[in-house]
């Protein structure tokens, strides 16, 4: 190695971030394993020349009063016939570069910097990711393995478990999709990222990105209750008593909440207005059924709705999906009664799950 080597080496830093000392360090130690593996397991130290890039190898030995181990001890008296200012304990050192070592350590500098480079890139892409867990990312479906589905994200691909995908969905190769960063996790092959279809926070997200008024804080996303693939109830709520938030939620003509919908295969979306009101919060988390009352007993977080008879099926939804998410939504155990019912005991409770 030579000065075109080290200048080499500051080139990368440049590009790379790597400093030079950290990438001779590295180098230094992968030349003490490869000589040993080459010419004698004896205790030694490898210098490389910050200017010149010169490549030096020194054995070292423990002086000491009586040699019990020739390979890595010398007496004080042998020591100090090189240089006399050597003391008991001391470390004797002398240069035993072999003539072929120029080539071994060409090859082990190249793998040693291929090997940094490699991980200073793995870092820097795990760095990027997770400053963005909870956050959409969009990318191209790659291929399918054992059920994950692998999503190219440009730097590095994200996976998409079994678990995280929305029952019925088709991931196909070629098809671009938004999921949402569960989680990065740093593993020896690079960065692993978890992503998700199912999460709620998916939801919140895409409002964000569809919503200026939530973007700029005037509309507030107060809770999402998601049922991944087949209904979905958010609530939200506005600072402005001048904006209509589940009006800007829906959008004109209904374009935002649409694009949502599409975006995550048809799911359907009930968007209601929060109030820190118990009784009028839990009657618009029912939506889209009609409330007449609700009672609400603050100790024991349970609300009890009566609704029109016609209207009971609908609150209650298809397999009680609609009460299910209300109760999930505002934190409440729901008892929901039609007129006729309004008697007790004719009716069960609705918790959260």
């Amino acid at each position: 190695m030579n000065m075109d080597f080290i200048e080499a080496l500051k080139e990368i830093e440049k590009e790379k971030g790597i400093e030079v000392d950290v990438l001779l360090e590295a180098i230094e130690a992968a030349l003490i394993s490869a000589y040993k593996k080459n010419f004698g397991s004896q205790n030694v130290r490898v210098s490389i020349d910050r200017v010149t890039g010169e490549i030096k190898v020194y054995a070292r030995k423990s002086i000491v009063e009586e040699v019990v181990d020739p390979k890595s001890e010398i007496t004080l008296e042998d020591a100090r016939k090189a240089h006399p200012n050597y003391d008991l304990g001391d470390i004797y050192e002398t240069e035993v570069t072999p003539r072929e070592f120029g080539r071994i350590a060409a090859q082990t500098a190249k793998q040693v910097v291929v090997q940094r480079i490699r991980e200073a890139e793995r870092n820097i892409i795990y760095d990027e990711f997770v400053s963005r867990e909870d956050d959409i990312v969009t990318g191209i479906v790659q291929r399918q393995e054992l059920g994950n589905v692998y999503i190219d994200l440009g730097k590095v691909e994200a996976l998409l478990a079994p678990t995280e995908q929305i029952n019925g969905e088709q991931y196909n190769y070629g098809d671009r999709i938004k999921a949402y960063i569960v989680e990065v996790k740093k593993t020896t092959k690079g960065p692993q990222i978890l992503v998700s279809r199912t999460h709620p926070g998916l939801l919140k997200r895409l409002f964000e990105l569809e919503v200026p008024e939530i973007f700029d804080g005037t509309v507030e996303i107060k809770s999402v209750a998601r049922e991944a693939g087949a209904r979905s109830k958010i609530a939200v709520y506005s600072k402005d008593e001048n904006v209509d938030p589940v009006g800007a939620c829906v959008g004109p003509k209904g374009i935002r909440v649409q694009t949502i919908v599409n975006e995550l295969k048809g799911e359907k979306i009930d968007i209601v207005k929060w109030s820190k009101d118990p009784a009028e919060y839990v009657s618009n988390a029912l939506s889209p059924a009609k409330v007449i009352s609700v009672d609400v007993n603050e100790e024991q977080k349970i609300a009890r709705v009566i609704v029109p008879d016609y209207q009971l099926s609908l609150a209650i939804g298809k397999e009680g999906q609609n009460a299910r998410l209300a109760a999930k939504l505002t934190g409440w155990k729901i008892d929901i009664k039609s007129e006729s019912q309004a008697g007790p005991g004719n009716a069960g409770v609705v918790e959260e799950e």
